[in-house]
C-alpha cells in the first residue's frame, strides 16, 4: 500500500514520482496509464524551453499543419467518445513537434477528457516552450479547476511559479504561500497528499520560516494520509534539530518554558535540600544562574512538545488504521476509459458507506475533529461546536470527488453524490449535474433526464426544458426524450406546446410505421384525456390506420375511444374495420369480443345484441377452430383436468391482484359446434364472456420504447 501510487499513476490520473522543488516536475514513469498523458505514448519534453524540438513559433505555422493532421483530427472530432482516436492524434502531433497542431489537439482533447493530468502537464510545458509563462499558468489554473484534487498538478503549478517568479520581490513569497494554502484547502485531505505537505514544509524551511514549518507539520499530523508516520518523524527531527524558541510560536514557547522552569526549580530545590543535608557545615553550594536557559531546560521543553504531539499522532494513526483496508482495495484510483470491474465499484461503494456512517456517528459529537482544523489552519480550542460535523462532511465530499475521478464514467456514483448533496444544497447538486452531463456523460440519457426532473422539482421549468432540448439534439430520435419533453410542457400547463411536440414527432416518423403508430397513439390520448377533443383524437388514429392497418394497438386504442363516446354505430364500425384488416385471429376475436361486451352493456335493442352475438359466434367458428384443434373431447382426461386446474389458478390469481395489467388473450373462447341451433343461443353467451381472462382488454401494455426506439448506432 505504501508504494502504490508511486510506481503507477496516482489517484488523480497522474504519475507520483518524487518532485523537485527547484524546477518543474520530472516526466511520469514509463509504465503509467496512457490515457493520463503518461510517457507510455512517448517521453515528455524537459521542463526548460527547447525551441529546437518544435519547427517554428505559432504565428509562422498557422497555415502549415502536418500532412496527416487533418485526417486524424477529423477522426477524433467526428467520434469524440473514441479515446484511441484522440491519443493517436496527440501522439502524432508530439512526434511531429508541431506547436500549433499540438496546441489545437490538446485544447480539444482536454475539453472532452479533463481528468487526464498528464496531458495538462504537456499543455503547460508546450506553452512554456513558446516562451509564454502567463499562458502556461492559465493552463495550470484551468487544469486545477477541472481536477482540484490533483496533487501532482498542484505541485507542478507551484514549481512553475517557483521557476518564473522573481523571489526577490516582496510579494512573491506571499503569493507562493497563498498558492500552497489553496493546495491544502483543495487536496490536503486526500489520502495521497503527502508530497504536497512535504513540499510546503521544505519551502518554508528554505525561506527560513522554521515556525511556519512547525505549524504545517502540526497540521499534517492531524490528517490521515498514506505516509502519516514519516510526517511525525520529520516533526521530531525538526524539533530536536533547532532551539525550541526558533521553531515554536512565542505563546507556546513561553508557556512551556514557564512550566519547565517551574518543574526544574522544584527538582533543584529538592536536590539542594538533599545536598545541604550532606554538605559540611559552613560550605555553600554552587550558585545557579538566573535567567539563563540551560540545555537541560531546552531538552525538557522538547520532551513536552513531543509528548503533546505524540497524543495527536496516536489519534491520527487510529484514523489511518480504520481507512487502510479501504484504500488497499482501490486498485485504480486514477481516471481511465477502460471499464472498472465490479469489485472496484463495490470497493468505492463500501468506502463511501463507511465514511458516511462515520459522518452520522460524528454528528453526535460536538468536538472538532483535528484533521479539519489542520486543513483550515485553526486550533482545536478555537473551533465552533459544530466543527466535527463540518470536518466529517468535508471528508465525505473529498472521498466522493476522489471516487468520481476513477469512476467518472459511471452514472450510479454521480447520482449517489447528487442525492447526498441535494439534502444540503440544491445549488451544489446542480453543479454536479452540470459536470456530469456536460463533460463526462454527454451521451447518457438517463442522468440528463434525472437532471431535468431535478430542475422541474425545484421550480426551474426553463432549465428543465433546456436540458431536455440539448439532450434531444445530442441523441436525436430517442423516443423517451420526446415524451419527457411533451410531459414537461403538459405539467407546466403548456398544452399547445405538448401537442406540437407530439405532432412534430408524428410527422417526422412517417418513414417508420411502428414509430409513427406509437406517436399517433400518444398524441390521440393527449387530445382525448387532456384536451377533451375526441373528434381530433379519432382523426389522428384513423390517419395512422391508413398507414399501418396491421397495427393492432391502433385498432385497440381507436376502439377504446369509441367506447368512451358510447356510440354503438361507431363501435361496430370500428370492429368491422378491424375484422377487415390484416390482424391476427386472436386480435380480431378480442376486438369482436369487446364490441359484443359494449353491445350488451349499452345497446337499447335486444335484436341488436343478438345480431352482434351471432356475428361473433360466426367469427369464432371461422377462427377459433384453427386455434384449438384439440378441444374436441378427445384430449387425454388427465391433461384436460390439468388444463382446467391451471385455468382455475389463473382466475384466482387475477381476482387476488385486480390491479395487475392484463395482456391480450392468446386463447380464443371455446368454439361452438357446427350446429348453432343446438346451443342455448344468446343465453349461453353469459356463461363464458365474463371469464376473468376477458375482464381486461389487454391493449394498455406499456411499450418498451426506451430500448425499441433507441436511435441506431
Amino acid at each position: 500500500m505504501a508504494e502504490e501510487g508511486r510506481e503507477e499513476m496516482s489517484s488523480n490520473g497522474e504519475s507520483s514520482g518524487a518532485m523537485d522543488t527547484s524546477d518543474l516536475s520530472p516526466p511520469p514513469p514509463a509504465e503509467a496509464s496512457e490515457d493520463n498523458g503518461s510517457a507510455a505514448t512517448g517521453p515528455e519534453a524537459p521542463a526548460d524551453p527547447d525551441p529546437a524540438s518544435f519547427s517554428a513559433p505559432p504565428e509562422a505555422q498557422e497555415g502549415d499543419l502536418p500532412a496527416d493532421f487533418e485526417h486524424l483530427w477529423k477522426a477524433a472530432h467526428d467520434r469524440p467518445q473514441d479515446f484511441t482516436s484522440w491519443t493517436d492524434l496527440l501522439q502524432y502531433c508530439e512526434q511531429e513537434g508541431h506547436v500549433v497542431a499540438s496546441h489545437r489537439a490538446l485544447q480539444a482533447f482536454l475539453t472532452h477528457y479533463p481528468l487526464c493530468y498528464g496531458y495538462w502537464k504537456k499543455f503547460v510545458d508546450l506553452e512554456r516552450r513558446t516562451g509564454s509563462n502567463d499562458k502556461a499558468e492559465e493552463v495550470c489554473i484551468r487544469g486545477l479547476r477541472a481536477i482540484p484534487l490533483s496533487v501532482d498538478l498542484w505541485i507542478h503549478y507551484v514549481n512553475l511559479l517557483l521557476g518564473t517568479l522573481d523571489m526577490n520581490l516582496s510579494d512573491s513569497p506571499t503569493r507562493i504561500r497563498r498558492v500552497f494554502e489553496d493546495c491544502l484547502t483543495a487536496a490536503g485531505m486526500d489520502f495521497h497528499s503527502d508530497r504536497l505537505w512535504d513540499l510546503y514544509v521544505e519551502w518554508e524551511k528554505e525561506q527560513g520560516n522554521l515556525r511556519k514549518a512547525t505549524a504545517i507539520l502540526d497540521r499534517v499530523l492531524k490528517v490521515p494520509t498514506q505516509l502519516y508516520n514519516t510526517h511525525y518523524d520529520k516533526l521530531k527531527e525538526h524539533i530536536n534539530s533547532h532551539p525550541p524558541k526558533d521553531v515554536l510560536s512565542p505563546e507556546e514557547y513561553e508557556e512551556l518554558r514557564a512550566l519547565c522552569r517551574q518543574s526544574q526549580k522544584a527538582e533543584r530545590a529538592q536536590q539542594a535540600q538533599q545536598e545541604d543535608e550532606e554538605r559540611p557545615p559552613g560550605e555553600e553550594g554552587p550558585a545557579t544562574p538566573e535567567g539563563v536557559d540551560s540545555e537541560e531546560l531546552m531538552q525538557k521543553i522538547r520532551e513536552r512538545v513531543l509528548a503533546v504531539r505524540d497524543k495527536v499522532y496516536q489519534e491520527n494513526e487510529e484514523e489511518v488504521r480504520k481507512r487502510w483496508h479501504f484504500e488497499e482495495a482501490i486498485k485504480r484510483p486514477y481516471f481511465h476509459v477502460k471499464p472498472l470491474d465490479r469489485a472496484q465499484l463495490q470497493a468505492w461503494h463500501a468506502y463511501l458507506d463507511w465514511e458516511m456512517a462515520e459522518l452520522h456517528r460524528d454528528s453526535r459529537d460536538t468536538t472538532q475533529d483535528p484533521s479539519q482544523a489542520a486543513v483550515e489552519g485553526s486550533e482545536p480550542h478555537d473551533a465552533p461546536k459544530d466543527a466535527g460535523i463540518a470536518r466529517s462532511d468535508h471528508r465525505v465530499r473529498v472521498l466522493f470527488e476522489r471516487c468520481l475521478i476513477a469512476c467518472a464514467l459511471y452514472e450510479e456514483l454521480w447520482t449517489r453524490y447528487i442525492r447526498y448533496l441535494e439534502l444540503q444544497s440544491a445549488e451544489e447538486a446542480r453543479a454536479v449535474y452540470r459536470r456530469a452531463c456536460q463533460i463526462h456523460l454527454p451521451q447518457r440519457p438517463n442522468i440528463h433526464m434525472q437532471w431535468a426532473t431535478f430542475e422541474e422539482r425545484h421550480g426551474d421549468i426553463a432549465e428543465a426544458r433546456r436540458v431536455l432540448e440539448e439532450l434531444e439534439k445530442k441523441l436525436p430520435g430517442l423516443v423517451v426524450v420526446r415524451l419527457r419533453r411533451a410531459a414537461l410542457e403538459r405539467r407546466a400547463g403548456q398544452l399547445e406546446q405538448a401537442e406540437s411536440l407530439l405532432r412534430e414527432a408524428v410527422a417526422q416518423s412517417t418513414e417508420k410505421p411502428p414509430l409513427h403508430a406509437f406517436y399517433s397513439i400518444k398524441l390521440a390520448r393527449l387530445l382525448l384525456k387532456v384536451g377533451r377533443n375526441s373528434s381530433e383524437a379519432r382523426r389522428v388514429l384513423q390517419e395512422a390506420l391508413e398507414m399501418s392497418p396491421e397495427n393492432e394497438k391502433l385498432h385497440l386504442n381507436l376502439l377504446e375511444l369509441e367506447v368512451s363516446d358510447a356510440s354503438a354505430e361507431a363501435v361496430q364500425e370500428c370492429v368491422r374495420r378491424a375484422l377487415e384488416a390484416p390482424l391476427t385471429p386472436d386480435t380480431k376475436i378480442l376486438l369482436s369480443q369487446r364490441g359484443l361486451q359494449f353491445s350488451e352493456d349499452f345497446s337499447s335493442s335486444i335484436k341488436s345484441v343478438i345480431s352482434v352475438y351471432e356475428a361473433h359466434q360466426k367469427l369464432l367458428s371461422e377462427l377459433g377452430g384453427t386455434k384449438r384443434p384439440a378441444d374436441n373431447g378427445d384430449e387425454d382426461p388427465e391433461k384436460q383436468s390439468k388444463t382446467e386446474e391451471d385455468s382455475t389458478v389463473a382466475a384466482a390469481a387475477t381476482q387476488a391482484a385486480p390491479t395487475t395489467t392484463h395482456v391480450p388473450i392468446t386463447t380464443p373462447p371455446p368454439p361452438v359446434s357446427a350446429d348453432v341451433s343446438a346451443q342455448t343461443g344468446y343465453g349461453a353467451y353469459s356463461s363464458w364472456y365474463q371469464q376473468p381472462q376477458y375482464g381486461g382488454y389487454g391493449y394498455q401494455n406499456s411499450w418498451n420504447y426506451n430500448q425499441g426506439y433507441y436511435p441506431p448506432s
